[in-house]
């Protein structure tokens, strides 16, 4: 996660259309779709905010296929446990035994119980 987990103004703008337009729709948008809606001059725009979000924990995509993006959090305040959680433990999953999945195994220890682990 980035140091600023907070949405800045134009992404928490981005964020808002998406979820409306999901509530609307039932799927998500195009890129096309929300550079048109927000005035922005190219779809490398969108794409940057939208990973910006991803990154930040308020969106996720379901798979690579076009309209996959979800809203996961629509609050402006930093993105729940739940979601890193929920993160790690995909993380863990798709991992094979050794050292990597070890030290994801104990963050999400960490992360679980909000105490610090040695």
């Amino acid at each position: 996660m980035e140091k600023d987990a907070r949405a800045s103004r134009k992404q928490r703008e981005l964020l808002l259309f998406i979820d409306g337009f999901i509530k609307g729709n039932g799927y998500g948008p195009s890129y096309r779709e929300v550079m048109r809606a927000l005035g922005y001059k190219s779809v490398s725009t969108v794409a940057s905010h939208i990973d910006g979000l991803i990154i930040k924990g308020y969106l996720k995509k379901r798979d690579h296929s076009a309209r996959s993006i979800e809203v996961v959090s629509l609050d402006s305040s930093e993105p729940s446990k739940s979601k890193h959680l929920q993160w790690l433990a995909s993380e863990i999953e798709g991992r094979p035994e050794g050292e990597d999945r070890s030290l994801l195994e104990r963050a999400h220890a960490i992360l679980e119980t909000g105490s610090k682990q040695s």
